[in-house]
């Protein structure tokens, strides 16, 4: 029999009041914590999430642990990209490593589709065991944006300037147009499984389109991630958009069918308001911070919690993702200032 589920951060999500501000952690599953690293001995990250048992105990861990309004699903943004024929493995000090990068529009038309009740059923068991029978608080499912994982798939690997992708992009926009087609398919399949299997709100990561200049944006990118939303919005859950060093593209996701932007560290929730955002909010302090003194991340959260209190919609994230460094203590000690401080205001 499912569990009685704290709502508190849907409520957030769709814009609503909330008795105190919700907080989730970017890659909150895993990364620090003792219970995890020991299970990293024995397993690679893929074999864990093919262990729909496993993967469920590592989802959850966060929420026991530090108290926070949400878990998300212990999964990779690359997770999906095998069952369309993309060979890739995450190695450790690198990140995910693609054997035969794109490089031409043949390699793109050999890229199947997804099926994710025959490609990816550990992942969608492991989200009935979660949202059916272990968590009190909603399960946010994800996936990577095409944009985001076309860099991957294109450079090799992880880049510092996106060359090889933005090559591809101006010089063969057909090629590049097919490949983010094929993508957003994927992603919009792979989403409404997730959905449908029991995730309570979805995030894209568009982690690196930041690289991008606003006019491409528009051009390239635009177009694709609003076909996405516009088709995700059907299943009924909140959409929440990110991405890394992307200030400059902020007013072009208000334009988007999304219910929350994420804002990384560099912008803060006042400027987006400003700036004339609309959408519900999640962010954005500093994971360096976490690693600091606590005086200091003490303050810059209070910071963010009265900037994020100004008008109903706001999520306390971090502006990316949970890093190795980062106690578990620190984690919990931040979660339990949230809900207090923010209670009282």
């Amino acid at each position: 029999m499912a569990k009685k589920i704290n709502d508190t951060i849907l409520k957030a999500f769709r814009g609503e009041e909330t008795d105190y501000t919700p907080v989730w952690y970017m890659r909150q599953a895993g990364r620090s914590q003792k219970e995890y690293r020991e299970l990293k001995e024995k397993y690679s990250l893929f074999e864990i999430t093919h262990q729909p048992e496993l993967c469920a105990y590592v989802t959850r861990l966060p929420v026991e642990h530090y108290g926070v309004d949400a878990a998300i699903l212990y999964k990779d943004i690359m997770s999906p990209l095998p069952a369309i024929g993309v060979d890739v493995e995450i190695k450790s000090g690198i990140g995910p490593v693609i054997d035969k990068p794109i490089r031409s529009r043949s390699d793109i038309d050999k890229l199947g589709t997804i099926d994710p009740v025959s490609d990816v059923p550990y992942v969608l068991e492991t989200i009935r065991l979660l949202s059916e029978e272990q968590l009190d608080v909603p399960l946010i499912g994800f996936s990577g944006a095409p944009f985001t994982l076309a860099s991957y798939m294109i450079e090799g690997g992880p880049s510092k300037n996106y060359h090889k992708t933005k090559a591809m992009m101006y010089s063969d926009p057909t090629a590049w147009f097919a490949l983010m087609d094929k993508l957003a398919d994927m992603t919009i399949t792979y989403a409404k499984a997730q959905i449908q299997s029991g995730a309570k709100a979805f995030q894209i990561f568009d982690s690196w389109v930041g690289a991008l200049h606003a006019a491409d944006y528009r051009e390239y990118i635009k177009p694709i991630m609003n076909r996405i939303f516009t088709e995700l919005k059907q299943e009924g859950v909140p959409l929440i958009l990110f991405g890394v060093g992307a200030r400059h593209l902020i007013m072009e996701w208000n334009d988007l069918p999304v219910d929350v932007i994420g804002l990384d560290w560099r912008i803060s929730v006042t400027e987006a308001r400003q700036m004339g955002i609309t959408k519900a909010l999640q962010g954005n302090l500093d994971p360096a911070l976490l690693v600091s003194d606590w005086k200091v991340t003490e303050a810059r959260a209070k910071a963010i919690l009265d900037e994020g209190s100004s008008q109903p919609g706001f999520v306390f994230n971090l502006g990316h993702g949970v890093t190795p460094e980062i106690e578990p203590a620190t984690l919990k000690r931040l979660t339990d200032f949230i809900h207090q401080y923010s209670q009282k205001k």
